[in-house]
C-alpha cells in the first residue's frame, strides 16, 4: 500500500512539474511566445502604440502598470524566431529620489503577485557611500550602482532594475524572460557544440 501512494504521489509530482514547465511567462495575460509580428499585434490590442522594428525587436508605447508613456521593447533569439524577452522602460528621472520611488513601488507590486524576489543586490560601489539623494544619482550615471531584484517563477524569470539612461537621468526597467523559448535557444547553442 506504501508503495502504491508513493507511486501516485510521484506520477502526480512527474505530472505538475511538467505542466508547469510548459507553460509560457505571460505578460499583460499574453504567453510570451509566437513571432514578433503575432506578440506585437496581441500587444496593439492591449493598447500599446506600435513606434517600430529594428533587428528583431519591436519598440511600443504605452501605460503599464500606473505608469504613463512607457517603452515596451520586445525581442526575439534570432535562431528561433519566437519572442523570448520583453522589457518595460519606465520614464527617465534625473532625481534618484523619484528612481527609487518607482522602483520600491514596483518592486512591492511584483511580491505581491509573485512572492518575494529570489535575489536581490542594491548596492553603491567605490570607496564611499552617497549620502544624499543628488550624490546617489552621481553613481548611478557613474555606473556605480547596482540595483536590483529577480523574480523567479516556473515559467521564467522577471527582474527588475534601476538603471543609467544616460550622462544627467536613469529610469526603471522590467524584464520579463520567458523559460521555455530561452532553454530552446540554449539547447540549440549546446546541439552546435
Amino acid at each position: 500500500m506504501k508503495k502504491l501512494c508513493l507511486s501516485v504521489l510521484f506520477v502526480v509530482l512527474a505530472i505538475t512539474t511538467s505542466m508547469a514547465q510548459s507553460e509560457h511567462l505571460k505578460f499583460k495575460g499574453v504567453p510570451i511566445d509566437g513571432t514578433l509580428s503575432e506578440f506585437v499585434a496581441k500587444m496593439k490590442n492591449a493598447g500599446f502604440s506600435y513606434l517600430g522594428q529594428e533587428e528583431g525587436i519591436a519598440v511600443l508605447e504605452g501605460d503599464f502598470a500606473g505608469f504613463r508613456q512607457c517603452n515596451i521593447l520586445v525581442a526575439t533569439y534570432k535562431p528561433t524566431g519566437k519572442v523570448s524577452m520583453i522589457a518595460v522602460i519606465f520614464p527617465a528621472k534625473d532625481d534618484w529620489g523619484n528612481l527609487e520611488g518607482n522602483y520600491n513601488s514596483l518592486k512591492s507590486m511584483l511580491s505581491q503577485k509573485y512572492g518575494e524576489p529570489n535575489d536581490i543586490i542594491e548596492e553603491f560601489q567605490g570607496y564611499s557611500q552617497p549620502k544624499t539623494n543628488s550624490d546617489k544619482m552621481h553613481k548611478l550615471v557613474m555606473d556605480q550602482c547596482v540595483w536590483g531584484s529577480v523574480f523567479t517563477t516556473n515559467e521564467g524569470d522577471i527582474e527588475l532594475t534601476i538603471d543609467k539612461k544616460d550622462y544627467l537621468t536613469g529610469h526603471v526597467v522590467l524584464r520579463y524572460r520567458d523559460r521555455i523559448n530561452t532553454d530552446a535557444v540554449k539547447q540549440q547553442a549546446i546541439d552546435d557544440l
